[in-house]
């Protein structure tokens, strides 16, 4: 093993804490710097994560002891950061969505294409034991042939436990571009890349209300759909039905369900590295709990970075790339256009699906043993 990739972060909102923590357990990285345009967030990040320090934007960027830039800003500052740190000859990995839209993705690529380095972005909760076992399943013909399936996605909305969630309801925001990059990437990585989309979709309680934290009371319009059910159609032919909402009190749908020509696969939350996959074949009766066949064992936020890093070691693709999460982004813009237009449109871009990855029972305290399958 070589020297460490050392991790500049920008970012020190919300989700940091998961990332550092998790961060601080694996030897392929380590976190030197932590900038927030809060300059005290920035300071508390940095001192809980021994060995960083607090510095300002331009410094990070500076900095050539930084291989690569963790940016966990807000989604209109994405690409803004991501071309800035490709610019300054460092490697990405950035917070879902890859961009705020699909031209500033596109530009994300090819910057990182002509500067002959990595992006790559979130979800990595795809690469955990729950949704690999369940691509192991399907690739092991245990249900038949996939013929269809569904997606949900539903609460009743991010204020309720998000102290700033304002971010949510602008453009770059709502259920399907924040959480649907979660049930996209598992989608992509179960049946394949989308090729067309149709959709339809509304915002039944514009006026929102905070509810924790020092701004609780306060009130703000959403200028985005915050129920958005869609159609999707597989490059395999296999039709998704999807419904991502805010806008939902409570619901016991399954989060995703794969059909088959010989059974039935229930996939745990694609928002979590585990859960237990279920199968039903017609021999049998009721639904049965498949023991983990695939994916990196007790994962957390981070493998995703960390799995990068030994890619690059390797000389091979990584999993959680950009050209998958440009194709997720691309598929959840045509979908809501599809939606505003009460129509069915084609998703231009395709991708690539990442090598299944093999079941690693080695302990996520350790380096991830991230083999090309």
């Amino acid at each position: 093993m070589g020297e460490p990739l050392r991790v500049g972060v920008v970012g020190a909102g919300n989700i940091s804490g998961a990332y550092l923590s998790t961060l601080a357990a694996l030897p392929d990285l380590r976190v030197v710097a932590v900038t927030d345009h809060d300059r005290r967030r920035a300071l508390a990040a940095a001192a809980t994560t021994p060995g960083s320090r607090s510095v300002a934007l331009d410094e990070l960027l500076a900095d050539e002891e930084i291989d690569v830039v963790l940016n966990l800003t807000t989604p209109g500052a994405h690409a803004e950061v991501a071309l800035a740190a490709l610019a300054a000859g460092k490697h990405v990995y950035g917070e879902k969505p890859l961009a705020a839209n699909p031209a500033d993705a596109a530009a994300v690529v090819a910057a990182a294409n002509k500067a002959g380095l990595r992006v790559g972005c979130a979800p990595d909760t795809v690469l955990g034991v729950g949704v690999q076992t369940a691509r192991r399943t399907i690739e092991d013909g245990l249900i038949g042939m996939p013929t269809s399936a569904t997606a949900t996605m539903v609460g009743f909305g991010h204020e309720r436990w998000h102290p700033d969630p304002e971010f949510y309801y602008l453009p770059g925001g709502g259920p399907l571009l924040d959480m649907g990059p979660y049930y996209l990437s598992a989608l992509v990585h179960l049946l394949g890349p989308v090729k067309s989309v149709t959709g339809i979709g509304s915002r039944p309680r514009p006026l929102r209300t905070i509810a924790t934290g020092p701004r609780a009371g306060t009130t703000f319009q959403t200028s985005v759909d915050t129920h958005v059910t869609g159609i999707l159609e597989h490059e395999n032919g296999v039709l998704t039905s999807l419904i991502m909402s805010f806008d939902v009190a409570a619901s016991r749908a399954s989060h995703i369900e794969v059909h088959g020509s010989a059974g039935s696969l229930m996939v745990p939350d694609p928002n979590r590295f585990d859960g237990d996959c279920e199968v039903s074949i017609p021999a049998e009766v009721g639904w049965h709990v498949l023991p983990p066949s695939a994916g990196y064992v007790g994962a957390r936020r981070g493998i995703g970075l960390a799995e990068m890093a030994q890619a690059i070691r390797d000389s091979r693709p990584h999993r959680a790339s950009a050209d998958l999460a440009r194709h997720v982004l691309d598929c959840s813009y045509t979908l809501l256009d599809a939606a505003d237009r009460r129509t069915t449109l084609d998703v231009r871009s395709r991708c690539e699906v990442p090598p299944l990855v093999p079941l690693d029972d080695h302990g996520f305290g350790q380096t991830p043993k991230c083999r090309p399958a």
